[in-house]
């Protein structure tokens, strides 16, 4: 090996030294926050885990307080889920709680119920078709159609057709009806009611093809 490639090899040698003094309290930190970070990870995830499973346990302590008609208690039970991915949880026991208020005649308390569930965009769909039927059933079907407004799936537009029989708006309701029916699969199981609820409001309904 020629001397100027071993000098070359010192001169690099000592570079690297000596950016290792300078730099190698920052590496050494940098890879403690890593070690860190990994395990701040794993503390938070155990920490979620163990959130969730304590919600769960409210959770079933609330549907038992439900099956025992203790509705006040049960109500008192879903305000201590609420919170976090928990949420989901007090969603769900809102929801068991607001059918056994109407089951109890207190269908005032359920639509509280209902409209108090901070739902998310996935579930609210679903909530405000459950807000708009019990408003219908207590004679509210003006504040049922505004509250289902330019909604467009199936569901909705049938019962926004239900909310303008109620307000003997048959005529609009029969579109509505046909059009949720365009949108529903022949083998849906509200396929019957909905064609039903066509004819009755002075509508027909074709004979679905036959595949070949």
């Amino acid at each position: 090996m020629a001397i100027d490639d071993l000098l070359d090899e010192h001169e690099q040698s000592e570079r690297v030294r000596s950016w290792l003094r300078n730099n190698g309290v920052s590496i050494i930190a940098g890879v403690a926050i890593a070690i860190g970070g990994i395990a701040g990870w794993q503390w938070w995830q155990k920490e979620q885990g163990n959130h969730l499973s304590m919600a769960n346990a409210e959770y079933q302590v609330v549907l038992k307080q439900l099956q025992d008609n203790k509705l006040d208690d049960a109500a008192k039970g879903i305000k201590a889920l609420d919170g976090g991915k928990a949420s989901v949880y007090a969603d769900l026991a809102a929801l068991q709680l607001a059918k056994a208020q109407v089951d109890a005649g207190k269908n005032e308390e359920a639509l509280a119920t209902l409209r108090a569930i901070q739902a998310s965009p996935e579930l609210k769909p679903a909530i405000d078709q459950r807000i708009a039927r019990l408003l219908i059933a207590t004679g509210k079907q003006d504040e049922a159609i505004k509250l289902l407004g330019d909604a467009t799936d199936s569901a909705s537009l049938e019962i926004h057709g239900d909310a303008l029989i109620a307000s003997g708006k048959r005529d609009e309701a029969r579109g509505l009806y046909e059009k949720a029916l365009k949108t529903l699969d022949v083998a849906a199981p509200q396929r019957r009611v909905l064609e039903t609820k066509v004819m009755d409001a002075g509508g027909t309904v074709a004979e679905p093809a036959e595949s070949v």
